[in-house]
C-alpha cells in the first residue's frame, strides 16, 4: 500500500528564505527565494519538500501547476509512521500565523 501524502501549495516565488508560511485559501503557503523563471521555483519547492520531509527528491513530484501559484505535490513516504509525521508537520505549518 503506498504511504503518498497530497499537499496543495501556495508559492510564492522571489522571497528572502525558502520556508512554510501558513496557509492560503486552504493551501500550504510556501515562500521561495528562486525567482518563477526557467522553472528555479518548482525545482526549489521540490527540493524544499524533500529535506522538509527528509525523503529523495525522487519521492516529491510536482502533479499541476507548474505554471502558476497554485500547485499539487505528491509526497511517497515509505511507511505509514513517515506519513503520519509527515501530516503532522503539515499540520503546524498550515496553523502558524506567518
Amino acid at each position: 500500500m503506498p504511504h503518498l501524502l497530497k499537499l496543495p501549495i501556495h508559492a510564492t516565488p522571489g522571497a528572502r528564505n525558502t520556508e512554510a508560511a501558513g496557509v492560503h485559501g486552504g493551501a500550504l503557503r510556501v515562500r521561495l527565494a528562486a525567482p518563477p523563471v526557467d522553472g528555479q521555483a518548482n525545482a526549489a519547492l521540490i527540493a524544499w519538500a524533500a529535506r522538509a520531509f527528509g525523503v529523495p527528491k525522487a519521492s516529491v513530484d510536482l502533479l499541476h501547476g507548474a505554471g502558476g501559484r497554485q500547485k499539487m505535490l505528491a509526497v511517497q513516504f515509505p511507511d505509514a509512521a513517515a506519513l503520519a509525521a509527515a501530516q503532522a508537520l503539515v499540520a503546524r505549518w498550515m496553523a502558524s500565523k506567518s
